[in-house]
């Protein structure tokens, strides 16, 4: 029975860093329709945030040592939030309606990104130390124990849900972050102003990856490719759940972490990343546009 238990625990736990990894490109694609493949680059960067300011409370304030991966939440987010920001100045904003286009040039800022963190940080992958009230576990009876750290990730994924929930259903940001995904340019004519959502909205996406990235930390060491590990898995949860839709990425990275968690329990790790991809293209040719899609009364193009 702990076996069990054990393997849907995982199962939810893998679940979770999926989620937190799919939410804030579960906005920007749902918003601009832009194939971001920088987007796990910018979890890359939340981990690295995390581990300089690990080093600087190390070296400046080791008294509050316990109190540096708090602090790391906020500034990753900032970063990786600054860091979208110019990557849609610069390079998104010049490529909307030309998907191919922009699947390239994200491509190569993805590539950028990762040279720049091997030239900072070297190649190797570099350790995170948690602080101490996150290691050990609980047990909650015999062969089934939680360990503190995934059960951190949980509650920081929950903390992240409820604020995206908070910020796109009752504030009056969402309100035009929604509208300008139903129909861009009715939006735009009633005064909305589509381009300042788009960017804002794409730096709220890129700052979530980095909390991601902050979470990630705790679950192992880190490096340039960190983000390759996680792409394709957080497209494909945003694919199923259904393009920006908040309960369309829940459910999908439900699927998808405990789908593969049990798939891996009963075969291997190869088949079972065979089987869930299986299962998600199977699913996709019965409805192409995911388990969950946005009411429009705007035309199909």
């Amino acid at each position: 029975m702990g076996t069990y238990v054990t393997q849907i625990f995982n199962g939810i736990s893998v679940s979770s860093i999926y989620l937190m990894a799919a939410l804030g490109l579960a906005i920007t694609f749902g918003l601009m329709k832009v194939i971001n493949m920088a987007h796990g680059e910018f979890i890359m960067v939340g981990a690295y945030v995390t581990f300089l300011v690990q080093n600087i409370f190390l070296r400046f304030w080791s008294g509050a040592f316990s109190i540096y991966f708090l602090v790391a939440i906020p500034i990753a987010f900032v970063v990786a939030g600054l860091f979208g920001l110019v990557l849609e100045i610069l390079v998104i904003r010049h490529l909307y309606g030309r998907p191919l286009d922009s699947l390239l040039a994200t491509w190569g800022v993805s590539l950028v990104l990762q040279q720049l963190a091997r030239n900072i940080f070297g190649a190797p992958n570099v350790d995170v130390r948690s602080p101490g009230w996150l290691n050990g576990s609980v047990t909650v009876f015999n062969g089934f124990v939680m360990p503190y750290k995934r059960l951190f990730i949980l509650l920081l994924v929950i903390i992240c849900l409820a604020a995206v929930y908070l910020l796109l259903y009752h504030t009056s940001y969402g309100r035009r972050i929604r509208a300008v995904m139903q129909n861009r340019d009715m939006a735009a004519s009633l005064g909305i102003p589509a381009r300042k959502v788009d960017a804002y909205t794409f730096a709220l996406g890129s700052g979530l990856a980095g909390i991601a990235g902050c979470a990630l930390t705790l679950l192992g060491s880190i490096g340039p490719t960190l983000g390759t590990n996680y792409i394709v898995d957080t497209f494909m949860v945003v694919v199923l759940g259904g393009v920006g839709r908040l309960i369309g990425t829940v459910t999908g990275a439900g699927i998808i972490g405990v789908g593969g968690t049990a798939f891996e329990f009963l075969t291997n790790t190869s088949m079972a990343k065979v089987l869930i991809f299986a299962v998600v293209i199977a699913f996709l040719q019965w409805k192409p546009k995911g388990l969950f899609t946005i009411n429009s009364r705007a035309l199909d193009d």
